[in-house]
């Protein structure tokens, strides 16, 4: 069943709230479950804030989260936070950038956690 909430309301085309969950099918171009909106939320969701369990964003969250500001479990962006974070700033179990912090953590300036490697490096 596929559930799906889109506003009247667009910002440069876009709604400015997109909600959609639903089944995979393939074959089909715009699947239940891709939000796209200025706030999005779904199985996967492409918008200014994002939330899904892929979201790409200015502002993403989910298990997989690719934004300036990121967080889930796989995390990609300037601020990255999850357990695996890649970014200028990451945290996480494992982070990589140029400032990470984690419990394995690989910086160019700083490196902060329990196994370290970088510039910087520190624990």
């Amino acid at each position: 069943m596929a559930i799906e909430y889109r506003s009247q309301q667009t910002w440069r085309g876009m709604p400015l709230v997109h909600v959609a969950f639903g089944p995979r099918r393939l074959g089909i171009p715009r699947q239940p479950g891709h939000a796209r909106g200025v706030i999005a939320v779904g199985d996967r969701a492409v918008g200014i804030v994002a939330v899904g369990a892929v979201a790409l964003g200015v502002i993403a969250v989910g298990p997989i989260a690719i934004g300036l500001a990121a967080v889930g479990a796989v995390a990609l962006g300037l601020v990255a936070a999850g357990a695996v974070a890649v970014g200028l700033v990451a945290v996480g179990a494992v982070a990589v950038g140029v400032v990470a912090i984690g419990a394995v953590a690989v910086g160019l300036a700083r490196a902060i956690g329990g196994v370290t490697a970088g510039g910087g490096a520190s624990r």
